[in-house]
Formats: structure tokens, sequence, C-alpha cells
């Protein structure tokens, strides 16, 4: 029942980002918020490697820990809905762009069976100027869904 309420959720989570707003013109990042919207995926993602749900859960934003409530339930969610995002064999990162007030940074990444996905990550910058994730969308294949 738990896990079937972390899949709702999960669901509930990629629908509602990747179908809001999509009428904004996407604007370039500047290459210092480049650099730091992909080191907190990479950190969070490093942090899925190790298991380590605390350091993970605080990449995200308060939006996504309000809703997901703990760390664990936060890395079974993740483990659970999105396993090539818990455990990616690789990665690319594409260049990220600005669209309203949301950073969309899209990830290749292929599984451990090979299967190719795209990972569409929003990020939004927190009032203390740092940058949290506050959503993510799987795509199966490669390549930028808008």
């Amino acid at each position: 029942m738990c896990n079937l309420r972390f899949l709702a959720l999960a669901c509930l989570w990629s629908m509602v980002v990747f179908f809001g707003p999509r009428a904004i013109a996407a604007e370039p990042l500047e290459s210092g918020d480049r650099a730091a919207v992909r080191q907190v995926i990479e950190a969070q993602l490093a942090a899925f490697a190790a298991d380590d749900a605390q350091q993970a859960f605080s990449y995200a934003s308060p939006t996504i820990q309000e809703t997901f409530i703990t760390a664990r339930n936060f890395l079974d969610m993740v483990r659970i809905a999105y396993p090539v995002v818990y455990r990616p064999a690789s990665l690319s990162f594409q260049v990220p762009y600005l669209q309203g007030n949301e950073v969309w940074q899209n990830v290749e990444m292929r599984d451990s069976a090979g299967v190719p996905w795209t990972a569409i990550y929003t990020l939004l910058r927190q009032p203390d100027g740092l940058w949290r994730i506050s959503g993510c969308v799987l795509r199966r294949g490669l390549g930028q869904a808008v």
C-alpha cells in the first residue's frame, strides 16, 4: 500500500512538471548557474548511489520535501518509480535553459540494460540563492521533450 502511494505521488509529480505551463520562451542560462544546476543534480545522483537518503533529500525543493515528508520515503519513491535515476549506467548532460522561473535540465541516461532515457529535471532557485530540484520526468529514448 505504501509503495502504491509513492508511485501515485511520483506519477502526479511527473504530470504536474511535464504538463505545466509550456508556452514561456526558453532563455539561455548563465555559465555560473549552468554549473550550479549540474552540480546539484550530480550531487543528488551521487547520494542515490551511496543510498544516502538524507543527502539526496537535501537537494529536493521544499515542496518535494513536504510531499514526501521523510528522506527515506523520498529515496524509496525514486528507487521504485525512477530506477534509471536511482542507478544510471551512464549520463550525458545537455544544455540547460531557463523557462519562466524554472531551469530545465535534460540528462540523457542509460539504465543497466542499456535502454536510453531522458530525465528532464526542473530546478528552482531558493531564497538563499541555491538551486533545488523541483521535479523530474522520465522519457524513454534520448532527446528533448517539449
